[in-house]
């Protein structure tokens, strides 16, 4: 655990998938259902290289033809309904905590949908004062505009907000807003580049999140 600098937090905003729901093998698994559905062959070393919360990045890295996103996006759904992830080991004591001391919302590139049925599913719906998902914004991430949209339903100056990811967009989303963020190991697919974004501070899992908010 490293920690860069301390500041005072008032409000906890988290990602969703990877973050607090152990979402990546069922994530790879739609992933790797939807492209053999559309003739194509992905790898999990492909995957893991390209994956981003911005699933247009992934299609363009898999040379994706633009005219089969909306298919594609079909597809991956009807097969992400087939998954069941869980919460990621400690998440719903670490929430508990959490909520405190601090308000707490939520900012995903998920689906409103598919991320509010989750949560209803998980009973942590009502933990969060706001949900920001991917219909909400008018850009996905990296661009500021999810947390901008949550900080203006929240009240809340970025300067007493801090985002907790697993993905290096997260950070540069948080950044680019002008909040602080903590990166979380455990769940990212790509743990080299978290680390590459420079999060304020760096968690392994995100059991160690209360520990680190009382420092922070």
């Amino acid at each position: 655990m490293s920690i860069r600098r301390k500041t005072s937090i008032e409000c906890v905003l988290f990602d969703w998938d990877g973050t607090l729901l152990d979402s990546f093998v069922a994530d790879a698994q739609a992933y790797f259902q939807m492209f053999a559905a559309l003739g194509m062959t992905w790898t999990m070393a492909e995957l893991k290289r390209h994956y981003s919360p911005n699933w247009h990045r992934v299609y363009r890295a898999a040379r994706l033809p633009a005219s089969k996103w909306e298919e594609a996006d079909r597809l991956w759904m009807r097969f992400y309904r087939k998954q069941k992830p869980k919460l990621q080991p400690g998440a719903l004591q670490v929430l508990r905590a959490v909520q405190r001391r601090f308000t707490l919302a939520l900012v995903s590139s998920g689906s409103r949908a598919r991320v509010r049925r989750q949560l209803r599913e998980h009973g942590i719906a009502e933990m969060f004062r706001v949900k920001v998902c991917s219909e909400d914004a008018p850009r996905r991430k990296p661009h500021p505009a999810p947390l901008r949209m949550a900080l203006d339903r929240l009240r809340f100056a970025p300067n007493v907000c801090v985002y907790i990811g697993d993905a290096p967009e997260d950070i540069e989303m948080a950044h680019r807003a002008g909040m602080r963020a903590i990166g979380v190991l455990g769940g990212s697919p790509v743990p080299k580049r978290l680390r590459a974004a420079s999060p304020d501070a760096m968690i392994e899992t995100i059991r160690e999140l209360p520990a680190v908010l009382r420092d922070f």
